[in-house]
């Protein structure tokens, strides 16, 4: 009888019991996204279903196609951040709600132009629901054909909810907010602040209270923040601490 693939890697992991989740590893790759469609001639295609709100349904984003680091989890988190904090690495695309037990959960997120160079300490001081949108006068500026204002709805670039970041009194003018292009996140683009899948701001507005603290961080390679694998510090993978 021919001898399968199947059956040489269970007698090579037989005779080499130390080698045997390599030769498995190896053979069975962990699955990977797919690959997306073009939003700009197949949009639908993102999406799968709807969550049930008001006075707009949420999209609900086919998660096969975000690759998935960016995909809502929780993992280990070393920072030195309270419980209930928000943390915004904008270097890594990713935003930590810290929990208990040295863990948080982790949304992949988009970052604009604005939210790629500022960094600080804010506290969350209005929260909306179907937010409408006014762009600030820089973004006029920088683009003078925007419309001054886009009411509620699922064409509106803050998505179905948005955090609106303070410090002391003054607006930042820094957003955490949804997005009805789910293929911007883990990218940057032109525009905007923080932007998190329609579902995952859902999610996280939920979550979390006015008064919350956000730490809003980027790359600086003095400090290791957060890693997840067990090697030496790389410098793409650093954070700075903002205190």
């Amino acid at each position: 009888m021919l001898a399968t693939r199947r059956s040489l890697l269970l007698a090579a992991a037989l005779l080499a019991p130390g080698r045997a989740q390599a030769f498995f590893w190896e053979s069975e790759p962990a699955p990977t996204a797919l690959e997306p469609p073009d939003p700009a001639t197949n949009r639908a295609a993102w999406f799968v279903g709807t969550i049930p709100d008001a006075p707009f349904d949420i999209p609900m984003v086919d998660l096969t196609l975000v690759p998935a680091e960016f995909r809502r989890q929780r993992v280990a988190y070393d920072g030195p951040e309270r419980a209930g904090t928000l943390v915004v690495d904008t270097h890594q695309r990713f935003l930590f709600l810290v929990g208990a037990g040295r863990t948080a959960l982790r949304y992949g997120i988009g970052v604009g132009r604005a939210g790629f160079t500022w960094s600080g300490i804010a506290t969350v001081r209005r929260k909306a629901t179907w937010p409408g949108w006014h762009p600030t006068a820089a973004m006029l500026k920088r683009r003078p054909d925007l419309p001054r204002y886009v009411a509620p709805g699922l064409d509106n670039p803050l998505g179905c909810r948005a955090l609106y970041l303070y410090q002391g009194d003054r607006d930042t003018l820094y957003r955490i907010h949804g997005t009805n292009e789910p293929w911007t996140v883990g990218g940057t683009d032109s525009s905007g602040c923080i932007r998190l899948l329609n579902e995952d701001i859902h999610d996280l507005y939920g979550r979390v209270a006015l008064g919350t603290t956000v730490v809003v961080k980027t790359s600086q390679p003095e400090v290791m923040v957060q890693r997840e694998w067990d090697g030496p510090p790389r410098s793409d993978d650093r954070v700075r601490v903002v205190r």
